[in-house]
């Protein structure tokens, strides 16, 4: 079989027919390949035998090739072009909320840097996972970790915290599928947040955020037809999946060459891979679920606030609806009353009608004698 262009450069990944041959033989692999969807076997595929890159994205391929505590030269690149300052790793923390333990404050990478101050890489594949409001949890939850640490240390010492020991924290999240507010914005891959006063006063605030949409970058590499800069060589290596990218990012910056090296070497060893892959999906439907049940909640308690806004307009058009009768009724009471008088001045009219016609026959009857009494005279005559 002819090799592709990946294979071409990078000799040691493997043909589709030799991939699938060993996951037929290999009874484990092959009962997890089978509980893959079909288009899930196909990336699988597809990223061990070189049609496309690997997702440098997913967390375990992510931590796998920037790991610290195996090669920190690349997290310092990394983050010294991102935060436009030279980094220097000196640890990776625990991953895990010491200050908030009951919650699901749960960080990528936290690392130490060399003045003190604290880091977290986050990768996020979809934003909706990953608003402001977390990414200011995430920073919190920092920094009250590095005030513990100073408060215990000061305490140890016997001496009193002092407060501008404190080091900034920085909280950096990769997007893969940003939120739709990112979008606004695109000629923008790096949004850099910090807090400032209305008034120009500066005070050191410590709480530093940088947000970078993948998706956007890959766009604006795609329209320049370029990677026109170490950074963005960085960015396109963490989302950039076309064999031609990839190809271009080993040619030009020699250091990527050198990891995807590695990424093909680990993809040899398909087991690995599989378990990482799988770990990858599960995290994955997790995810969906759990967005589809705050989405659904989100719903929820819109369809509350309208019912409740809906109550809150029904019990008001009621009250005035109230307010009406009320006043229909007292203007039914006055219209009864004057009825009454109406029905009293009419047979009070009806009792004089009556006395006119009595008087209006009486009348007649006393012309009619006249007449009759002037006839008689007449004759007389």
């Amino acid at each position: 079989m002819k090799k592709n262009k990946l294979q071409q450069y990078f000799p040691m990944i493997r043909t589709r027919d030799e991939i699938i041959q060993e996951i037929g033989n290999n009874s484990s692999l092959k009962s997890q390949f089978d509980a893959l969807k079909t288009e899930r076997q196909q990336e699988f595929l597809d990223f061990c035998s070189g049609a496309k890159g690997v997702r440098i994205l997913y967390d375990s391929f992510f931590k796998a090739i920037m790991n610290p505590d195996r090669d920190s030269s690349r997290l310092n690149a990394f983050l010294s072009l991102l935060l436009e300052r030279k980094v220097s790793v000196v640890s990776v923390l625990s991953n895990e909320s010491q200050i908030m333990p009951d919650t699901l404050v749960i960080m990528d990478i936290i690392i130490r840097l060399e003045d003190g101050s604290i880091t977290t890489v986050e990768v996020q594949r979809y934003g909706y996972a990953f608003p402001g409001q977390r990414a200011a949890c995430y920073s919190a939850d920092m920094l009250l970790r590095q005030y513990k640490q100073k408060r215990d240390q000061a305490s140890a010492d016997k001496r009193r915290m002092n407060y501008r020991s404190l080091r900034p924290v920085y909280t950096i999240v990769l997007y893969e599928s940003s939120p739709s507010e990112f979008h606004a914005f695109p000629q923008n891959y790096i949004h850099r947040f910090h807090q400032t006063s209305d008034t120009g006063l500066e005070m050191n605030l410590l709480e530093e955020y940088v947000f970078v949409p993948l998706d956007i970058l890959k766009e604006i590499v795609h329209n320049n037809k370029k990677i026109r800069n170490q950074l963005e060589a960085w960015l396109a290596f963490f989302c950039m999946d076309e064999p031609e990218w990839i190809l271009k990012l080993s040619e030009n910056y020699p250091q990527f060459r050198e990891m995807y090296g590695e990424i093909y070497e680990m993809c040899r060893n398909l087991e690995r891979v599989m378990q990482m892959y799988s770990k990858e999906l599960q995290e994955l439907d997790s995810n969906t679920v759990q967005y589809m049940i705050d989405e659904m909640q989100e719903t929820i308690n819109q369809k509350d606030a309208q019912l409740s806004q809906k109550d809150n307009e029904i019990k008001e058009q009621a009250s005035q609806l109230s307010e009406k009768d009320r006043e229909l009724q007292a203007q039914a009471t006055k219209l009864g009353e004057k009825d009454k008088e109406l029905a009293a001045q009419a047979s009070q009219l009806s009792q004089k009608d009556a006395q006119l016609s009595q008087r209006d026959d009486l009348i007649a009857k006393l012309q009619s004698q006249i007449r009759e009494m002037q006839k008689h005279l007449s004759e007389q005559q």
